[in-house]
């Protein structure tokens, strides 16, 4: 059997994003950031754990019809630095971009210290500055490590 036979093959999207090169495992996690649960009628394909020349080992998403925010993306290059956007419109990449990690993010992560301004009912919008290996809450101080942020994703 040839090369071309053994790989699994997933259709190409006609308009909307492919976020490759995420961590291996993250895919779920990025689904989540990305509010889709399977009720909205996206379509989406995932492929978890595949063979990477760069990483090892990674992840895929492609959800058509949808190019990401900002913030998105920035959370993205929190839980996976690693990360490329590709951008599609008539089944071809118009644009390819690695994420780059923002010096913050804001409203897109709660911080989980009960005790935070943030967690108060205020009209306050939760602001992290992004550290090497997490999140520093720019309220309380508190930590949320890279492992935790999917858990403590506010993408309601």
């Amino acid at each position: 059997m040839s090369d071309t036979n053994k790989q699994l093959r997933v259709s190409k999207i006609r308009d909307g994003t492919v976020i490759d090169h995420l961590a291996a495992g993250q895919a779920l996690n990025v689904l989540a950031i990305l509010g889709i649960d399977g009720s909205g009628g996206e379509g989406v394909s995932i492929g978890m754990n595949v063979p990477s020349d760069r990483l090892a080992r990674k992840d895929i998403v492609k959800v058509e019809g949808r190019e990401l925010s900002q913030s998105e993306v920035d959370v993205l290059s929190v839980i996976s630095p690693e990360a490329t956007i590709n951008i599609v419109r008539d089944y071809e990449v118009v644009e390819k971009k690695r994420v780059e990690r923002p010096e913050e993010v804001t409203g897109v992560v709660s911080c989980p210290n009960r005790n935070c301004i943030t967690n108060a009912d205020e009209p306050v919008v939760s602001r992290f500055e992004v550290l090497s290996d997490g999140l520093r809450c720019g309220y309380c101080g508190d930590i949320v490590r890279e492992g935790e942020v999917a858990e403590n994703l506010d993408v309601s």
